[in-house]
């Protein structure tokens, strides 16, 4: 084989084959090749790791003026939105995205950037309070070594919220892309090397989460892990970060409510629900996949739910037209339908959905139609686990005392929705549900501005916002002593 059809990894600013297994890549729409690249191996890990060491004390990056990084991040999101098309399309190849969802992420990627950069060159510390004859200040510093695990699901938005402000703050940062995902990591690590990142302070090792994110997070010179992905491989990480006393942050799995009352908008609600559910294939850790429906409206409510979602167009990613794509792999599309066999079994009546679409644009590809069942409890599997695919469950409510039980009833706490026209209710609603993130009357709406992060077993930190970036510095206090005379216990006579 012609080496050169093979996907070079950038190890310490290096650009060449990991040492691991050779692998592939494929098109979810049609189980056609990428691309191929070699998997980093563990030698891969340490020459990565220390060489962003290296390049975190030489390089000079972390002793640059914050207006100076700031203008390296700021070119990095210019050169993003020049190269936005390109981008859309290789992130449309890597994980079967409908094309206009793509430019979306791309889109975000860059407003990444061009937010940390700001909040690096604005970033402000404090002379705080005196308290004596001392002047008393707070000062951050950045960390050294950080290491960034992301997901399939919508890998260049994701790599941006970590490498941004990762790299604002001053550290190396070594990416550890999901395996079946990572031209996007690759790309953005060429992007910011090309914008004036110093070589070596990035790095991007594809490869397996057991072998290459392990190793990334038990390394001593590792100072913290920013996760994306699965409950279990989080809760790992927060046991081995334990032991090294080190930081975490994690965005983990959801299973979010959304309530629909009496006296919501019917055409923003199921709007709002259909997006919520089916975007992005339901492959989202924000997806409504719980719909909560007061019983005076759920018959009409129901009706329409379900015209609009046979309606939702599902095909070729590549199409304008398309709205939901496939799902990423035949093994995940398996899950899924294990899970809504699991639902029927418990007594579910299925709505919509429920097998895969039939005609030749789905015959290669890994389709699923937009799913919905009813007549499950709350304590069922099928609204306790979460699924990670367009299933969503739908249950009436009578009393909203018992709504917000049900509501609160799971291990995930990440997101909710509520439609309502009366702002009190939605109020007290929104501050009663246990969760990081509320939309109210809109829905998978998000800032970069604006934190976000879950509870329990959704997840740990904040990612985004304007101190985002102190996720990634250490903080320091500074004592100025102003007494004229030696302190008075080392004079005191014995």
């Amino acid at each position: 084989m012609n080496l050169d059809d093979i996907q070079p990894i950038c190890i310490a600013g290096q650009w060449r084959l990991g040492s691991g297994a050779l692998y592939a890549t494929t098109y979810p729409a049609t189980g056609e090749v990428v691309t191929q690249l070699h998997a980093a191996g563990l030698d891969d890990v340490e020459q990565a790791i220390q060489g962003a060491q290296h390049a975190f004390v030489h390089s000079g990056w972390a002793q640059r003026k914050p207006h100076e990084r700031a203008t390296v991040l700021y070119r990095v999101a210019q050169l993003i939105r020049e190269r936005s098309e390109e981008l859309a399309q290789l992130q449309r190849l890597d994980n079967g995205k409908p094309i206009k969802e793509t430019r979306n992420l791309v889109a975000s990627a860059a407003g990444t950037f061009q937010f940390f950069a700001a909040a690096c060159e604005t970033l402000e510390e404090a002379i705080t309070p005196s308290r004596g004859d001392f002047m008393t200040m707070s000062v951050y510093e950045p960390m050294g070594v950080v290491a960034a695990i992301t997901p399939w699901n919508s890998p260049i938005a994701s790599e941006a919220q970590k490498m941004a402000p990762a790299l604002a703050a001053g550290n190396a940062v070594v990416v550890k892309p999901a395996e079946i995902t990572p031209l996007a990591a690759l790309a953005l690590a060429r992007i910011c090397e090309e914008a004036g990142v110093p070589r070596g302070l990035i790095s991007v090792l594809p490869g397996k989460g057991s072998l290459i994110g392990d190793a990334l997070t038990r390394h001593p010179l590792v100072k913290r892990v920013s996760f994306t992905g699965g409950t279990s491989t989080g809760k790992h990480i927060a046991r081995i970060a334990a032991d090294k006393m080190m930081p975490v942050s994690m965005e983990l799995g959801g299973k979010s409510p959304t309530i629909v009352l009496e006296d919501a908008d019917l055409d923003h609600a199921i709007a709002g629900v259909l997006y919520g559910i089916f975007s992005s294939s339901g492959e989202s850790c924000i997806a409504g996949s719980r719909l909560f429906v007061a019983r005076a409206l759920y018959g009409t409510f129901m009706d329409r739910l379900v015209e609009g979602a046979r309606g939702i167009r599902v095909g070729d990613p590549a199409d304008e037209a398309t709205q939901m794509g496939p799902l990423i792999s035949a093994a995940h599309r398996e899950s899924v339908e294990r899970y809504v066999d699991i639902g029927l079994s418990e007594g579910g009546r299925l709505l919509c959905g429920g097998q895969r679409p039939q005609g030749a644009t789905f015959d290669k590809g890994h389709f699923y139609s937009p799913t919905i069942l009813e007549g499950l409890p709350n304590t069922a599997r099928l609204c306790q686990e979460e699924v990670f695919g367009p299933v969503l469950v739908a249950l009436p409510f009578d009393d909203e005392a018992d709504l917000i039980d049900q509501a609160n009833d799971s291990v995930y706490a990440l997101a909710a929705g509520i439609w309502t026209r009366d702002f009190q209710k939605a109020w007290k609603l929104g501050r009663a549900i246990q969760a990081g993130t509320v939309w109210i009357n809109t829905y998978k709406q998000f800032s970069i501005s604006t934190p976000f992060g879950g509870w329990r077993d959704s997840g740990l930190g904040r990612e985004k916002g304007r101190l985002g970036i102190l996720q990634y510095m250490e903080q320091k206090s500074l004592y100025w002593g102003l007494n004229e005379q030696p302190i008075a216990w080392a004079g005191a006579k014995q």
